[in-house]
């Protein structure tokens, strides 16, 4: 048995591509049956999100069942066979289990340490649990992949430290006021990163959003969308006296809040501290504000840097996480090496128990007036007699050993066990 992983992904697909293989909707359920239906798959789940589209299955042949697998997703989605083949990647047993413990733990992400792929991974394993399409192999596999995830995001830092531009603008609000609950917040235009960092500033504890746009319609409709007030353009200065955070996203192509006006803000705020992000291009803030005391003026420059610090810093806990990964595989493919001689042992075990039972059964026509504790104690001694014949023989195959192999053949040519498999 073998883990095959066959998918794309963001980094060798455009988005047409993964959109025309994705499986959304009822898709999932009737690809994931039709998958696990294919003679050459053995269990299967599949995982499709904005950025990838895996397909995990646990093959008896690794090179049949890709091209299976292949020809089901070009005519599934009725896409392109040449198309797919450029996009497509395979992985195969160890690399097969490193990729999948590197999804979950968001290694092969977008963003690095980003937190939503472990939940991707864990809704896409419930449905295949649900519709019957695993096994003992790809079971086993997810749970240690979920739990290999879990301890990457505990024993490092991956996850730490913001890596997008609205992300960062608050996390420098934190660091300005420690506790954002029942700070008052203020979006001055409605760019698209100002209104993301205003959905992370409310998921914070930002009690109020106040919304000044230069279209009374647009800032209405946002509001609505936060909970919060709209407020005519040319009246944002007197909300800044109750504003604590402020997130300028105009357009202007000049200056909308000079130094002098903060001045008579702050003034009347009786001097408490005002955070000011300016992530206009360009600056619609002036500079010149963040000389006052307790201003703290931020522009987009600014929050780029911190950005690609904390990015910097992502990627050496990523180094760690690597580490911890390459610790959790070799256990999963000992397990999973094991997995090939039980076949053998059940049908060791059973050859041993056919012979036991022709040989009581022998015995109990020859004497027949044996009564039952003659009966119980031939069985307690012949079963005793199997278990010491064949304990030797199981617990070899049981070890990790380079000759499984040539043992497992042996064994069966020993004791003339055909080789069949049983399920």
């Amino acid at each position: 048995m073998k883990v095959i992983v066959v998918g794309l992904n963001h980094k060798t697909a455009e988005i047409e591509v993964r959109e025309k293989v994705a499986f959304d909707g009822s898709k999932l359920d009737e690809g994931l049956l039709s998958l696990r239906g294919l003679p050459e798959i053995e269990e299967a789940m599949i995982l499709s999100t904005c950025n990838r589209v895996e397909l995990y299955v646990n093959v008896k042949d690794p090179v049949q069942a890709s091209e299976s697998i292949k020809t089901f997703l070009s005519e599934f989605h009725n896409v392109n066979r040449e198309l797919l083949d450029k996009s497509l990647y395979i992985y195969d047993d160890i690399n097969a289990v490193r990729h999948i413990f590197r999804v979950a733990s968001s290694l092969d992400s977008m963003v690095i340490g980003e937190p939503q792929i472990l939940g991707q991974v864990k809704d896409a394993f419930e449905m295949a649990l649900e519709k019957k399409t695993t096994g003992i192999l790809l079971n086993r596999l997810m749970k240690k992949t979920i739990s290999t995830a879990k301890k990457v995001r505990t024993e490092t830092r991956i996850a730490e430290n913001a890596v997008s531009i609205s992300f960062a603008a608050v996390e420098l609000a934190k660091k300005i006021f420690t506790n954002l609950s029942g700070k008052v917040s203020m979006l001055l235009g409605a760019g698209e990163m100002a209104e993301l960092a205003a959905r992370h500033l409310i998921s914070n504890g930002v009690k109020e959003v106040i919304v000044a746009n230069r279209t009374y319609e647009r800032a209405c409709e946002l509001a609505r969308d936060f909970n919060g007030r709209p407020v005519k353009f040319d009246g944002f200065l007197q909300e800044m006296v109750r504003t604590d955070i402020v997130i300028c996203s105009t357009g202007a192509s000049r200056y909308v809040l000079m130094k002098d006006q903060m001045q008579k803000v702050m003034k009347e705020r009786k001097q408490r501290s005002v955070f000011i992000i300016d992530i206009s291009v360009p600056r619609n803030i002036d500079p010149e504000i963040n000389a006052l005391d307790n201003v703290y003026l931020y522009d987009i420059d600014d929050l780029q840097g911190i950005v690609d610090t904390n990015m910097f810093e992502r990627k050496k806990e990523a180094e760690k996480a690597e580490k911890i990964i390459e610790e959790e595989i070799e256990p999963f493919l000992k397990w999973q090496s094991s997995l090939d001689s039980v076949p053998t042992i059940i049908a060791l075990r059973d050859k041993a128990e056919e012979i036991k039972r022709e040989e009581i059964t022998r015995l109990l026509h020859k004497i027949p007036e044996l009564g039952e504790k003659e009966k119980e104690a031939i069985e307690y001694m012949t079963t005793a007699i199997i278990n010491k014949l064949i304990h030797p023989p199981t617990a070899a195959l049981k070890e990790d050993s380079e000759d499984r192999d040539i043992l497992i053949a042996t064994i069966k040519r020993l004791y003339g066990i055909n080789g069949e498999e049983k399920k």
